[in-house]
């Protein structure tokens, strides 16, 4: 069995770092939040109905273990329908946890009911992160203004501790840099640049070392382009945990095998390639999320014909489907995913 990585090394070293009583080193800070979080953040979309984990024992094992090792930050959000499995997996651990979660309200009542049914889910009367879900640019964060008031106010009276939103659009991180009350910024980050919607990946770039700038606490997702990247993770991750002012990268783990491997990238280590081997002979499919809108740009793409549109929504042929990718790179709302099978 390899040695259990130094997480030390899972932690940017361009930070001043300090230790906690577990002998693991945390950044000191995601942004001027005051939060303490392990560069390798646990992307809790993996474990939800989403992505086809129905089985909450499971899930709730995984993400434990994921925990145990020394992660300290998970990523989560209202329609991931996941906070049995979160709360589950958190019960009696013995080191705290920052969870970060997101929703799309609009209004001082949604918000009021989504925060809510965190802190009930979730068991817990503080939730660290509250996020705005998928913010496009300053156009849609005005039109959740309300909302954000709302948080605003749940911070000053102790129940969430830092505010934000989560992007696809460089519009989006330019957005949150710009208003002062933005604490955290969640932008999707990979090499390749998928699932950006109105942008480049230099254009991603600039905005996500703006926002740094400005204090705001920067935290990554779709490292691996929703699975389409996984042929190579070790690439994939080492390039979004090192982007400068990213203080965390949010990683979608579904096994004990994917939080071992993730956990060595981000130490810094090699990983057995038995491991590597192990992940890519593991079947996996194309799986459409509920929320596809039918646009057809993925049916387009598609060299293979595997592609195409029944009642409003795309839907795969697999047998056809080589998972090459390219239909991830053009759906503007990242519906498509490589997943798991079982």
């Amino acid at each position: 069995m390899s040695p259990k990585p130094d997480l030390f090394n899972l932690m940017p070293r361009r930070h001043e770092v300090s230790c906690d009583q577990l002998g693991v080193i945390f950044v000191p800070l995601l942004g001027q939040t005051g939060l303490n979080v392990s560069s390798l953040c646990f992307g809790a979309l993996a474990l939800s109905p989403l992505q086809g984990c129905h089985d909450v024992t499971r899930g709730a094992a995984v993400l434990r273990y994921g925990l145990e090792q020394g992660i300290n930050f998970l990523d989560t959000a209202e329609i991931y329908a996941n906070y049995e499995i979160i709360r589950r997996a958190l019960k009696g651990l013995s080191h705290p946890v920052v969870i970060a979660t997101k929703c799309y309200a609009y209004n001082r009542e949604q918000i009021k009911e989504s925060l809510e049914r965190a802190r009930r889910g979730l068991d817990r009367d503080v939730i660290e992160i509250f996020l705005l879900h998928e913010q496009e640019s300053m156009h849609t964060l005005r039109g959740h203004w309300e909302a954000l008031e709302y948080l605003l106010e749940a911070k000053q009276k102790g129940v969430v501790k830092a505010v934000g939103l989560s992007t696809h659009a460089v519009a989006g991180v330019r957005a949150g840099a710009a208003v002062p009350e933005i604490d955290v910024i969640h932008p999707i980050l990979n090499l390749a640049g998928l699932g950006i919607i109105d942008g480049t990946l230099p254009e991603m770039l600039e905005a996500i070392q703006m926002a740094h700038q400005m204090g705001k606490g920067i935290y990554g997702m779709k490292a691996l382009g929703g699975g389409h990247l996984s042929q190579d993770p070790v690439q994939a991750l080492n390039y979004a945990r090192q982007v400068p002012g990213v203080a965390s990268v949010a990683v979608g783990m579904a096994s004990r095998l994917e939080v071992d491997i993730n956990l060595r990238i981000f130490a810094g280590l090699e990983v057995p390639a038995g491991w590597l081997k192990r992940l890519r002979q593991e079947r996996r499919i194309l799986h459409v999320a509920e929320w596809c809108e039918g646009c057809g740009r993925c049916q387009e793409k598609c060299p293979q014909g595997a592609l195409s549109l029944e009642q409003g929504q795309a839907r795969v042929d697999q047998a056809k489907c080589v998972l090459c990718g390219y239909c991830g790179a053009v759906c503007p709302h990242f519906c498509l995913k490589i997943i798991r099978q079982g």
